[in-house]
């Protein structure tokens, strides 16, 4: 028996591993770590970085499903998860109320199989540093929005920790999370997050790491990797909300972050304006593009791209500016070995597991590569 009741019954089984036990966990996942690596011969293999096993998540996705007691908030198969022991208390008990107040008003779940209803779903982001919370509403169309702000004050009662709550318009019938179109019900547009002491600002479509604790683990780690190499100019691409380029600002080091969504970018340059750090510039731009038109060399660059890695053109690019060092974030160590392949010109001096996502197959791995 694991401590989840929802895998024990069957009910959910997102969490494939939770049944192991966590040592065992930790072993699959760097086993499988070495096994993709060891071709390249890294020099040092850095003890895993290790998580909570409950209440680590800081981002809860519910579906809304129509059910002839009211709507349903968790999976697709009318199974409500927002008891989920992923969630800390304070995030169930909001999703606990959230849940009963769209009943209240209301609210009709999408019906898939019917195409009918308004809600999709519900998205729930916590603050780890003050405990204050984003939700947002994916609609299929305008039509309760006006329900839905005529009864915010009530939600907001019941759950003061409700700061930033906004709707999202998605009206294709496709497993799409959200769409373009995002509106405010609430005059606060952003929660504040801090790690290691740094302010990193999250908005509703900009990417944040879902579990805190590890992340500012991981952006301590890679500070630490760049200040022992001291480059003079860092980039830093995929660079999201700027967690990595503002952990490793320093007076005299320039700083170049590369996102392509536009509200991470301005969360970046919030959280850059606050410190004061002027050597820093945070640029809207894929980077792909960036790569292809910067005439420019850096002594170093950090990338953190999605599952899908690099890919073959950022790599040869990569091998051209031929930076000294590289640091690679990724969440697909499979991607990860094969971009590695196509670095050709670069050596692995330091490997380290960050365990970003307990129960599952999945983690975060740094690398540290240096030109041969």
């Amino acid at each position: 028996m694991s401590f989840c009741s929802y895998f024990d019954t069957h009910l959910c089984h997102s969490c494939r591993w939770i049944d192991y036990h966590y040592a065992e966990q930790l072993k699959l996942k760097s086993d499988q770590l070495h096994a993709l690596l060891n071709k390249y011969q890294p020099n040092g293999w850095q003890k895993p970085v290790t998580s909570q096993l409950k209440g680590f998540r800081n981002k809860a996705k519910m579906v809304a499903t129509p059910t002839p007691e009211g709507i349903v908030l968790g999976l697709s198969e009318e199974v409500s998860l927002i008891d989920c022991p992923l969630y800390d208390l304070s995030m169930q008990k909001v999703l606990h109320s959230v849940q009963e107040w769209l009943r209240e008003l209301g609210i009709k779940g999408y019906d898939i199989k019917l195409r009918k209803g308004e809600l999709k779903y519900v998205l729930l982001t916590r603050s780890k540093s003050n405990g204050t919370m984003m939700l947002r509403f994916v609609l299929r169309s305008h039509g309760i929005i006006a329900r839905l702000e005529g009864g915010l004050e009530e939600l907001i009662k019941r759950s003061p920790e409700l700061k930033v709550v906004t709707v999202n318009i998605q009206p294709v019938h496709m497993a799409i999370l959200e769409g373009d179109e995002e509106i405010f019900l609430s005059e606060q547009r952003r929660l504040e997050e801090r790690f290691n002491g740094i302010p990193l600002y999250i908005r509703p479509k900009s990417f944040f790491q879902t579990n805190p604790d590890v992340a500012e683990k991981l952006y301590r780690t890679a500070s630490e990797w760049i200040d022992e190499i001291k480059p003079s100019r860092l980039w830093d691409l995929f660079c999201g909300v700027g967690g990595f380029a503002l952990h490793c600002s320093a007076p005299e080091r320039e700083i170049i972050g590369i996102e392509i969504e536009p509200e991470a970018i301005e969360c970046a340059r919030d959280s850059a304006a606050q410190l004061e750090m002027t050597n820093l510039r945070f640029e809207s731009l894929d980077a792909a593009s960036f790569g292809a038109n910067s005439g420019e060399k850096p002594d170093a660059v950090i990338v953190n791209p999605p599952r899908r890695g690099l890919g073959e053109q950022l790599c040869k690019w990569l091998e051209k500016v031929s930076a000294e060092h590289l640091i690679y974030s990724s969440c697909n160590a499979v991607t990860l070995a094969k971009d590695l392949e196509r670095l050709g010109s670069y050596e692995i001096q330091k490997v380290q597991l960050f365990d970003m996502f307990p129960h599952t197959e999945h983690y975060e791995v740094l690398v540290f590569l240096k030109k041969r």
